[in-house]
């Protein structure tokens, strides 16, 4: 099979943005809305901060323009590929990059691209470093191999402990490699008290809420296993008190899905009181109207960003008890937890959240906020990550000089 190599050339422009400081490549497959794409804009936009150069290899997507203003250059490779040709081509191409722009530390955050990152490393002397973002799955000898790749980091970073879990019962990881830096949740935008009235009303009119009645909140893309079916069952036991329910999300090309939920609101006769919302561009503020938000993953999520979200705008949050969920809410404190899959367990949990008593609401408010701002903010990944890769380039001392 025949691949097209790829212009990876530096112009002079990109030479001018290089700075003096630490150069590092982050690497993620595409830049379409999600968790470890957002958290590699976050972190090149930290890099550019602290005085150095920022470059992120993907093949592209929406959020190109945020690292264009976060001060980042943006190379689109192939890594998304899993073709072993493409792969294997992409070691070279990853050498070029980083012998060009003398890449000090490359960051891979999935696990193909990973593959060729590490050979590309081995031979240019830069540091490899990885991200574990999910509890990969393996049913064989050789997808476990597969996976391995992400453990073999100067240092592994675990966006939760869960995620640390499951590594070290899995792997054989050097204790002294692996590091657990919690997915960062941007305090600055999920404030309750910068979302202005405005917006909320352009929110409500959007979505043709009715005024005064509780709002059922689940966002996240239309997949499966993000449990928005498992919601709409819950809803069928909540026949008694009136509520509005909206799950907003992208399907993302998933229409088949869709219209499994679709058919089901008309088979639970939710017609009235569940509605299905595409993409919104204003979180902040669709949190803000509701009165409980929802996290319903079947399987377990690695860290769960929307459980970090909601509780940093200060609102109860009803999700799975697995995963990255369990370290952020306290059970009965900033929200409830539920058997994963158990949709009367689900409907509990949101019966409990929409009677709260106003001052039960007021100190689940103010200790959510509290919680996410010392122990989940976006500031504290960024630092932590940067400290990582000071912490490589001071063990590796001389490699830059070397190469220079």
């Amino acid at each position: 099979m025949s691949v097209p190599d790829v212009n990876i050339g530096v112009t002079e422009v990109e030479r001018a943005a290089v700075s003096d400081g630490p150069v590092v490549l982050q690497i993620v497959p595409s830049l379409v809305t999600g968790g470890a794409e957002r958290g590699t804009v976050e972190i090149a936009a930290a890099i550019v901060a602290s005085g150095g150069t920022a470059i992120v290899a993907s093949e592209g997507g929406p959020m190109e323009n945020d690292l264009k203003r976060a001060g980042a250059l943006h190379l689109k490779l192939p890594v998304a590929s899993k073709n072993p040709v493409v792969m294997y081509r992409n070691i070279a191409r990853l050498e070029r990059i980083i012998e060009s722009y003398k890449v000090d530390v490359v960051h891979v955050r999935s696990r193909a691209p990973a593959w060729s990152a590490k050979l590309a490393c081995q031979r240019s002397g830069a540091h490899f470093i990885t991200t574990f973002h999910a509890p990969y799955n393996f049913t064989n000898a050789i997808k476990k191999r597969y996976n391995q790749v992400m453990t073999e980091g100067e240092r592994v970073i675990a966006i939760s402990e869960f995620i640390a879990d499951h590594v070290r019962r899995n792997y054989n990881v050097d204790p002294a490699r692996l590091r657990v830096i919690h997915r960062g949740i941007d305090i600055a935008r999920f404030d309750p008290d910068r979302v202005s009235a405005e917006r909320m009303i352009q929110l409500t009119g959007r979505w043709r809420l009715p005024d005064g009645v509780p709002l059922i909140l689940m966002p996240g893309r239309l997949s499966r296993w993000k449990g928005q079916a498992v919601l709409l069952e819950a809803l069928t036991h909540l026949r008694d008190i009136d509520y509005r329910c909206v799950l907003v999300g992208s399907d993302q090309g998933r229409v088949g899905y869709r219209r499994e939920l679709e058919a089901l609101i008309d088979k639970y006769e939710l017609d009235a009181r569940a509605s299905i919302m595409d993409e919104c561009n204003d979180m902040p503020a669709a949190y803000m109207l509701s009165d409980v938000v929802v996290s319903a993953s079947t399987d377990p999520e690695g860290f769960g960003r929307v459980v970090g979200e909601a509780q940093a705008m200060g609102r109860p949050v009803v999700a799975s008890d697995h995963g990255g969920a369990r370290e952020q809410l306290i059970s009965g404190r900033t929200g409830f937890l539920f058997p994963s899959g158990d949709a009367k367990a689900l409907a509990e949990g949101l019966r409990k959240a929409l009677s709260l008593a106003p001052e039960a609401r007021a100190q689940l408010h103010d200790e959510a906020i509290a919680r996410v701002r010392a122990e989940f903010s976006k500031d504290q990944m960024c630092a932590r990550t940067l400290a990582i890769y000071r912490e490589v380039l001071r063990a590796g001392a001389g490699r830059r000089a070397a190469r220079t």
